[in-house]
């Protein structure tokens, strides 16, 4: 549904299905929710996808003003921690659970009973979330950092009110009520805070200054880097406006160079600044281009997308291409088994 200040002209309007993630579904397999494995001690945790916001730049195609997407996953809390504490033991101490999304955590009406359920899990040492700041207030950081959150990435894009409310989407954006919220989680929790921008170039181009100095003035990076900004990447599924520009890898760490040089505020990070190492990951039984049966147990997530399990219910596959229904079982052959996430095709 498209939100009161909220302008869709760029996109038009779908409105997605809401799909609640069967209980006996698996939770690994698929992008967009339940646990990913990269092979390191962080563990993406993955509740829901919805997000209130529309951001021009969206490489996930998030929001109201959403064109591409089909349904919005809920993983009920129960059957993700159960599939988040089976990926804690395997990698043996030292996690990090970052609650990430492809659209914002704060729309999974149970988050702060998500952090609490992984705070009291043996192994888990850090516990962080990436957000847009929306849909934050007081009363939800306070109980965020009694439930045991340590990390806010808040990706923060602008210091100019009326460009930050062209970047997000939405005119309903109040970019002093999020400053506030920031203010309010540094002062008064041990929440720490990484300002996390999205370079869009040209748009946001004069505002990596101003980011750094907000960063300092709110006393970020308390344990880990103050700021990492990211480049806008675009991506096939993804939103973006003809005013973007893409911007190289050599152009964006040139830049970042200039920023630490110029700011004395480290601007190149690396896995190592956040504790980031190499860990025992959940072995694919698959590989590219091999050919299993699955069946259907809902609607993709994005349009021309069906979800599948496999057979065993180890394994969430997205297949692309078909919008089948529900409890069909088809052949597939994999296009994707990297980072323990299963694309297929018919075949």
């Amino acid at each position: 549904m498209v939100k009161k200040g909220q302008n869709c002209t760029l996109y038009g309007e779908s409105v997605p299905e809401i799909f609640r993630i069967p209980s006996g579904a698996p939770l690994i397999g698929s992008v967009s929710f339940g646990v990913i494995d990269r092979g390191t001690n962080v563990i993406q945790v993955r509740p829901s996808t919805s997000c209130s916001l529309s951001c021009i730049f969206c490489s996930t195609d998030a929001g109201p003003c959403s064109r591409r997407r089909r349904a919005e996953y809920l993983v009920d809390l129960d059957h993700m921690m159960e599939w988040v504490r089976g990926l804690v033991a395997v990698k043996g101490g030292g996690v990090e659970a970052h609650i990430d999304t492809v659209g914002d955590p704060f729309t999974y009406p149970r988050l702060v009973d998500l952090v609490s359920a992984i705070s009291d899990l043996g192994g888990v040492e850090t516990i962080s979330l990436q957000t847009h700041g929306y849909l934050m207030s007081e009363g939800l950081i306070s109980n965020l950092a009694e439930a045991g959150l340590d990390r806010v990435n808040l990706s923060l894009d602008s210091v100019d009110p009326d460009l930050a409310k062209k970047l997000s989407g939405a005119e309903s954006y109040d970019l002093k009520k999020i400053v506030d919220n920031a203010q309010y989680l540094v002062e008064n929790t041990s929440i720490d805070l990484l300002l996390a921008p999205v370079w869009v170039h040209p748009l946001n181009d004069d505002q990596l200054e101003g980011l750094i100095d907000l960063a300092k003035r709110l006393g970020a990076g308390r344990k880990w880097p103050p700021l990492g900004i990211q480049k806008c990447e675009f991506h096939k599924s993804g939103r973006r406006t003809k005013e973007m520009k893409q911007v190289s890898w050599y152009a964006f760490y040139r830049r970042m160079r200039e920023l630490e040089k110029v700011s004395g505020v480290k601007m190149v990070l690396r896995p190592s600044d956040f504790g980031i190492r190499a860990a025992p990951s959940v072995a694919v039984p698959f590989g590219r281009g091999e050919k299993l049966s699955v069946r259907v147990i809902g609607p993709g997530w994005l349009k021309g997308e069906s979800l599948a399990a496999t057979k065993d219910l180890k394994w969430a596959v997205t297949v692309v291409g078909h919008e089948l229904p529900v409890d069909e079982e088809v052949r597939v052959r994999l296009l994707r088994t990297r980072d323990n996430i299963l694309i297929g095709i018919l075949c």
